[in-house]
């Protein structure tokens, strides 16, 4: 299932525009790929940072995994009920299991990202 109305990026988040403030988490794909989720680090809450910058990791049973600034902005909001319940992201990585929110610095980056169907052929879906 991959959600018409998101965005995503070539490192498998999502993202969700409203208004000049942005929504962010991992994609089922992604998830599913990681395993089972136990933690989800993320330090850099109130700081501005550039795309492709690293923000935080997310912690599975195997692996540790960066996660990336998709767009150019300053991280408003993380999604603490992840402190408690990290499983969020494996039940609900599009709903309550986001990350981030995002107020974007450049609106207009929004548009080079990947729309549902081009994500869909990049994971071979």
């Amino acid at each position: 299932m991959i959600p018409e109305n998101l965005k995503y990026t070539k490192d498998h988040e999502w993202i969700r525009l409203e208004g000049d403030t942005a929504t962010l988490g991992i994609t089922a794909f992604a998830q599913g790929e990681l395993g089972d989720i136990v933690y989800v680090d993320v330090d850099t809450l109130d700081e501005t940072v550039d795309q492709g910058e690293v923000f935080g990791s997310v912690e599975a049973v195997k692996t540790v995994s960066d996660l990336f600034m998709p767009v150019n902005g300053e991280i408003i909001a993380f999604n603490e009920a992840l402190e408690d319940a990290p499983e969020l992201v494996n039940k609900d990585p599009y709903g309550e299991g986001w990350m981030i929110k995002i107020k974007l610095s450049d609106p207009s980056q929004f548009d080079d990202l990947l729309d549902a169907k081009s994500y869909q052929e990049l994971i071979g879906a």
